[in-house]
C-alpha cells in the first residue's frame, strides 16, 4: 500500500492501535524529516499495519510503505525500491516493524555523489537533476547586476516565489528561519526571486508581514511578466523552469541541480544537513 485515501479510515485504525506495542519515539510522525501531513498520515497508517512492515523516505518528502510482508528484509527491500521508483533518487528506510532504523548521516549524503568540474562542464543545460541550471540574471536591492553563474563555487538555493501565491506566503516564516541559518555560512546562498510582480510589491508584502528577509529582483514588473532573463541576454519562460509556484532548486558548487521541488516545502530547517553536505563535498 502507498497511501490510504480516506482519512476517516486511518483514524478508525489508529483508534484501536495498542500504543503499548510501539517502541518509544516510533509513533512520532512529526519527527520524520520532510514529511507533509499526507506523509504523516501515511506513516500512522504504516504503524497500524500488520507485520512485517517498512516505511521508506526520500529528501523532499517522497515516501512509500509496505505491510503484511512475510519477512522484514524482503518488505524493507520492496519499500525502498518502490520509493526510489517514485522519487527518482535514493531513499532510506525510516522504520521497520517496531523499530526506527533511520540513519541521519546517510540521509545527509543522499544528494551525492556530485559531479567533478569536467563532468559538470559537459552537463546539459536544464532544470533536471544532474543538469547545469540556467544562468539566470537578476539584481540586488541596490540595482547591481548579478547572475547565478557568478555564484559558482557556492551552493545556491534558488527559490521562485510571489506574494500573490498563498503557498508561497504560508511557507515564508519557516524559510526565514533557514535564511538566518544560512547567513552564518560562507558557502551557501539563498537566492529568492519574485515572479509575476515587481520587486517593490514583493518587498512591501514582506514588510507588512514583519518578515526581515533579503531577496533579489528577477526583473519582473507585473502579473504579465512571465519570463526570466539569462546572463547571455536571452530569456526563458517562467513556467518552463517552475510549473508551479513556489519552486525550489538546489545547485551544487558547479551549478548542477542536485534537488528540485515544485510546490511548497515543509520543515525547511530539516534541509540544513543536506545543504551542508553539498557545501562540503561538491565542487571538486
Amino acid at each position: 500500500m502507498r497511501r490510504i485515501e480516506s482519512l476517516y479510515a486511518i483514524c478508525l485504525v489508529l483508534l484501536f492501535l495498542p500504543m503499548s506495542s510501539i517502541a518509544a519515539g516510533l509513533q512520532d510522525a512529526e519527527a520524520i524529516p520532510h514529511l507533509d501531513r499526507a506523509g504523516q498520515d501515511g506513516y500512522r497508517a504504516f504503524l497500524a499495519a500488520e507485520k512485517h512492515r517498512a516505511f521508506a523516505i526520500a529528501p523532499g518528502g517522497t515516501w512509500f510503505w509496505m505491510g503484511e510482508g512475510r519477512a522484514a528484509d524482503a518488505v524493507a527491500e520492496d519499500a525502498l525500491q518502490l520509493c526510489e521508483n517514485d522519487s527518482g533518487r535514493a531513499c532510506l528506510l525510516y522504520a521497520v516493524d517496531d523499530k526506527v532504523v533511520f540513519d541521519a548521516l546517510a540521509w545527509s549524503r543522499l544528494w551525492g555523489p556530485y559531479l567533478d568540474r569536467e563532468a559538470a562542464d559537459r552537463a546539459q543545460v536544464g532544470n533536471a537533476l544532474g543538469q547545469r541550471f540556467f544562468d539566470l540574471a537578476f539584481s540586488d536591492a541596490s540595482g547591481k547586476k548579478l547572475s547565478l553563474g557568478a555564484l559558482r563555487g557556492k551552493v545556491v538555493v534558488v527559490h521562485l516565489w510571489g506574494s500573490w501565491c498563498p503557498p508561497c506566503r504560508h511557507e515564508m516564516p519557516e524559510l526565514q528561519r533557514l535564511q538566518r541559518a544560512l547567513d552564518k555560512s560562507a558557502d551557501i546562498r539563498l537566492v529568492m526571486l519574485q515572479v509575476r510582480e515587481s520587486y517593490p510589491v514583493a518587498r512591501r508584502w514582506l514588510q507588512q508581514q514583519k518578515l526581515r528577509m533579503s531577496f533579489y529582483d528577477s526583473g519582473a514588473q507585473d502579473s504579465h511578466s512571465d519570463t526570466f532573463s539569462l546572463a547571455n541576454g536571452k530569456t526563458v519562460h517562467d513556467r518552463f523552469i517552475a510549473p508551479v509556484f513556489p519552486t525550489t532548486y538546489v545547485l551544487d558548487k558547479h551549478g548542477i541541480v542536485v534537488f528540485a521541488n515544485h510546490g511548497p516545502l515543509t520543515q525547511w530547517m530539516d534541509y540544513l544537513p543536506l545543504l551542508r553536505d553539498v557545501a562540503k563535498r561538491s565542487g571538486k
